[in-house]
């Protein structure tokens, strides 16, 4: 085991078979503090672009209880475009513009090794999406490095600037499908051995999660090249957020929005709701590792918006 300084606590890694994942020593691990099989709630809207204003209401509330700087962990791919959309109109004006002074903006996942300006890079498709406005008015914006032989190396910078600014306020969140509607959070994947203390990873790729990701860019309308998609299909890792960061941020806004294009998700987001939770700890450990995506049921502040068509009639939903 090594370990790394950050800011304020040390880095240890851990190795389950060929996943790495880096966690805070001592009183840094996440513990839960939701009720643990409490309903799930979440909220349907009838739009996309209604969930997008939801998401961004949630930050502006969010910045008028706030004093200070704001850091948010931004959600690649459908779930935020909406959202996205209306930042890029309204950072061409100064409507919010003291708002955005105060953002410290960081990436939740990527795929590695891969340019920056890959246009299946999560960082390309942010600049298209939020518009040049948007990133000369923050404060400051935190990709993962993914152009490096070093990913573990620049990984850890990432956290220590994370941990430096006083953690997230703000988690952007979605939900991905997964086999036998299992589900993803971030990149975290089933059975890939994350535990509560785990704040970061790297992750080998797999062939479903280069087509989901591959799928997801091209319908949200990304511009890419042939060289782009050969690069991104040469990925080796994913690099991911953790289920400390997830429990330890303030504040999480999940949106579900792809299900027409993505239909895997009605199963995903049924397991998801309906999973009962194990009061035994050793059985939750396990749930949590083949699930990801029962993370989420263990934060205590979470706003979760989804369309219609995300619903099953099968389901027993919570509203």
């Amino acid at each position: 085991m090594s370990t790394q300084s950050s800011a304020k606590k040390i880095i240890n890694q851990r190795k389950v078979g060929n996943n790495v994942w880096l966690g805070y020593g001592g009183e840094g691990a996440a513990k839960p503090s939701a009720t643990r099989n409490e309903a799930f709630k979440f909220e349907v809207l009838e739009t996309e672009e209604a969930v997008g204003q939801a998401m961004l209401d949630e930050l502006i509330a969010y910045s008028k209880q706030k004093a200070g700087d704001i850091v948010i962990i931004l959600l690649g791919g459908r779930g935020a475009q909406a959202m996205y959309k209306i930042i890029n109109k309204l950072s061409e004006t100064g409507e919010i513009d003291a708002l955005l002074a105060r953002l410290h903006v960081f990436t939740q996942d990527a795929l590695a090794p891969m340019r920056m300006n890959n246009g299946l890079s999560f960082v390309r498709d942010f600049e298209r999406l939020l518009g040049d406005k948007f990133f000369e008015k923050i404060k400051s914006f935190t990709p993962m490095n993914t152009d490096t032989g070093d990913l573990e190396g620049e990984l850890i910078k990432y956290l220590e600037k994370l941990e430096s600014l006083g953690g997230i306020d703000i988690f952007f969140l979605g939900l991905g499908p997964e086999a036998e509607a299992a589900s993803h959070l971030a990149y975290i994947k089933p059975n890939s051995g994350a535990k509560f203390g785990d704040i970061a990873g790297v992750i080998p790729i797999s062939r479903s999660i280069l087509e989901h990701h591959i799928n997801k860019f091209k319908v949200g309308g990304s511009r890419i090249s042939e060289t782009d998609e050969t690069e991104c299909r040469d990925a080796t890792h994913i690099l991911t957020l953790g289920p400390a960061a997830i429990l330890g941020a303030k504040k999480i806004v999940q949106s579900i929005v792809d299900a027409s294009t993505a239909p895997a998700k009605r199963a995903s987001f049924k397991r998801l709701i309906e999973t009962e939770l194990s009061e035994n700890e050793n059985e939750l450990e396990k749930q949590l590792d083949e699930n990801p995506g029962l993370w989420i049921r263990l934060h205590p502040n979470v706003r979760s918006l989804i369309l219609p068509d995300v619903l099953s009639e099968s389901s027993k939903f919570k509203v």
